[in-house]
């Protein structure tokens, strides 16, 4: 049997945008994920383990945590995936061998002549402080920092750490874990010799966009992260470096920091939204409420026999401009059979899929709706009497065709495809919609208000606060009885952006 390989690989502290571009990889060719639960369910495949590749194996790896597996059986696992033939990643929070035992499963490949890589991360110790605005090191205030695990007890008999002289180090400390034993861990820094007035902080889910901090004194920390209900996962940073938070946090700062915010866009679109708010401090939760079927490409196709009887061409989606081009493609033609057809856009964006495509619009309205482009149209002289060809989707409103049917135009409309329902994530975000967990939804499209609801059920719906992308899409949140608490003033997804910024 062929033999695996085992990738011991460091997923980040938390933020999906730092794992490295190795670890990246190796996550998207690998055939098993064996992860623990400080991994951020955003670095996981879509799909994965629903189709059986790669398969997924949820360990836990959480202190005091009766789901995680024992790491013998972690070991054993890695080793069996290996001899099975299968390239297995070993995903780990922060760094594989920065208190993460990474080194142990090592050893149990290298006993079990297993073939391995580590594949460093970006350890939270690090990366925690940095988006809590606060340096481990800083010139004139720290030279040095210490790493230390807080799961050792400083009151033990015998113990690795010595906390006097850590307390007279004069560098950072980064407590990793040290929630419980934190009170210990204070008072034996503080017998140790250090200043009970050293600033302190405690962060709590750092680089995520629910992080939490905490800053106060050594003597003072443990009363304020309990008066915060800090709990684990937290990293604790000790030392004069602190001061430096007020002049350089910067993350917690963004407009939309500590929101949560459901994207419910086609999954074939989704991500760009979802960048967007990310960027801006968001919690995306991604649920995408349709997904994008093609149609038969056989009418549009018998089009192309005849594009010389046609005056205009109208598209009013991006989609509606790719599966076209696909479509002209596939015929054997090019941007040069457009030549003499002039073209119209509902918006920047359908214009923007065009221009990518090296065609510039004749018409695009300055309402992004079929409404704005039907005004914009019905101003020309060159419309009446003319014959049209419409792309559009399966089941969209008819106000354009049958508007330009009223002013004497001839209109040949053709459907490319149609949005179906896709509840992928509907139960995971049910949980979240009733414990509270989720301050907005966006939507870009009526159907998508339609399978959203369809997905997580009417009542619970009703209780959502709602963020449209246009009037069409309004109209079918209130038809739903959902709360249309912002709407673009751009039919755009960055006009949808800065509609939720300015409402934040």
């Amino acid at each position: 049997m062929t033999q695996g390989k085992v990738y011991l690989v460091g997923a980040g502290p938390g933020d999906p945008g730092l794992i490295t571009v190795r670890g990246k990889n190796l996550i998207e060719s690998a055939d098993a994920i064996v992860y623990d639960a400080l991994v951020n369910p955003a670095l996981i495949p879509a799909g994965a383990g629903d189709t059986g590749i790669p398969e997924l194996y949820f360990v836990g790896k959480r202190g005091g945590d009766e789901k995680s597996v024992a790491q013998d059986d972690i070991n054993l696992l890695l080793v069996q995936l290996a001899r099975a033939g299968k390239r297995v990643v070993r995903l780990k929070g922060g760094d594989p061998l920065v208190f993460g035992r990474g080194s142990e499963e090592a050893q149990a490949c290298n006993d079990a002549t297993v073939d391995f890589e580590i594949v460093p991360g970006v350890t939270a110790g690090i990366a925690a402080p940095a988006y809590a605005g606060i340096p481990v090191t800083h010139r004139g205030l720290s030279t040095s920092v210490t790493f230390v695990t807080g799961s050792e007890d400083p009151a033990k008999a015998t113990t690795q750490t010595n906390w006097a002289a850590l307390a007279q180090s004069g560098g950072t400390l980064v407590l990793y874990m040290g929630m419980k034993k934190l009170p210990a861990i204070v008072s034996a820094l503080i017998a140790g010799g250090m200043s009970k007035d050293i600033p302190a902080a405690a962060i709590q889910w750092g680089t995520r966009a629910k992080q939490k901090t905490v800053v106060a004194t050594l003597e003072t920390i443990v009363d304020k992260a309990s008066e915060q209900s800090l709990s684990a996962p937290v990293i604790t940073v000790i030392g004069w470096s602190v001061v430096l938070r007020d002049e350089i946090a910067w993350f917690e700062k963004r407009p939309l920091f500590g929101k949560r915010i459901v994207v419910t866009r086609a999954t074939q679109q989704a991500s760009s939204l979802s960048e967007k708010l990310l960027d801006l401090g968001a919690e995306v939760i991604e649920m995408p409420a349709t997904r994008i079927a093609r149609l038969d490409g056989a009418p549009l196709r018998e089009s192309f026999e005849n594009l010389g009887d046609y005056a205009w061409l109208i598209f009013t989606s991006r989609n509606g401009v790719e599966l076209f081009w696909e479509n002209l493609l596939a015929s054997g033609r090019d941007a040069r059979t457009l030549c003499g057809l002039r073209i119209a856009a509902v918006g920047p964006a359908t214009a923007a899929a065009l221009l990518e495509r090296g065609i510039a619009v004749d018409v695009i309205p300055e309402r992004f709706v079929a409404e704005g482009l039907l005004a914009k149209l019905s101003e020309r002289d060159d419309v009446t009497g003319s014959r049209v060809l419409y792309v559009t989707a399966e089941g969209a409103r008819d106000v354009l065709p049958d508007g330009l049917r009223e002013i004497g135009a001839a209109v040949d409309v053709v459907h490319l495809y149609r949005s179906t329902p896709d509840g992928a994530g509907a139960a995971k975000l049910v949980k979240r919609v009733t414990a509270g967990e989720v301050d907005l939804v966006t939507f870009t499209s009526a159907s998508g208000v339609r399978a959203f609801v369809d997905a997580v059920g009417a009542e619970l719906a009703q209780g959502l606060r709602g963020a449209s992308i246009g009037p069409q899409t309004s109209d079918a949140l209130r038809d739903a009885g959902v709360e249309v608490a912002i709407e673009a003033k751009d039919s755009t997804i960055e006009g949808l952006v800065d509609a939720i910024v300015d409402a934040a």
